[in-house]
């Protein structure tokens, strides 16, 4: 019996969970689509009718989500011409926390490209697209450290491209041990103090936000 597009498109859907069920529990290198399929309680004949092979699985199931700091998608808030350049730094990094700890599908997929991938063999090519977007991020934020340089809200002895990768540097650590802390006992109750931290560290003293 052939099956319609609607009943293809809920076992791709049903595949695609599974992988980042199992992905997350066993690593994507440990992953075997047998595994997937045990998961998904689908034939491993179904996932190769949906995806060639573990890689385009693996691709497909990250394409599903925005992925903080690997998409881009939320830089545009960096774009925003905000009286104080500064807190527009400060509102992206909180927005940046939210959409990991609001919304499941995202927080696994970033755990998954995190902690438990290993870039080698046919996933290494990952690692050049998500350097490009770290530096595609470095670039936006300098572009907002100098609107505070010009604003005179920038601490003096801080250049706007030496802030944008103390900024990246930050947020990756903070993202990293945020996933880590999943006992809440480490960081997570304190993340929006340390980024408000981070972004006061960067302002002139005196200067008002």
């Amino acid at each position: 019996m052939r099956r319609t597009k609607a009943e293809s498109e809920a076992t791709r859907s049903r595949i695609l969970a599974a992988a980042r069920r199992v992905f997350a529990s066993r690593g994507v290198t440990r992953t075997t689509l047998e595994g997937v399929a045990a998961d998904a309680g689908v034939t491993r004949g179904a996932i190769y009718w949906h995806f060639a092979n573990k890689t385009a699985l693996f691709d497909a199931m990250r394409e599903q989500v925005s992925v903080p700091l690997v998409d881009g998608t939320d830089f545009a808030l960096l774009g925003t011409r905000a009286a104080d350049p500064l807190t527009a730094v400060e509102r992206f990094l909180c927005h940046l926390l939210d959409s990991v700890a609001t919304d499941g599908d995202t927080q696994q997929t970033f755990r998954i490209m995190m902690l438990k991938c290993e870039y080698v063999d046919e996933l290494e090519p990952e690692l050049a697209r998500q350097t490009a977007h770290w530096h595609e991020l470095e670039v936006k934020l300098a572009k907002v450290y100098a609107r505070a340089r010009r604003a005179g809200t920038l601490r003096a002895q801080l250049t706007p491209a030496m802030a944008a990768l103390d900024t990246c540097v930050f947020v990756s650590g903070l993202m990293r041990l945020w996933l880590l802390d999943d006992s809440g006992t480490l960081l997570r109750a304190r993340a929006r103090r340390l980024i408000r931290a981070h972004v006061a560290g960067h302002r002139r003293e005196g200067a008002r936000r």
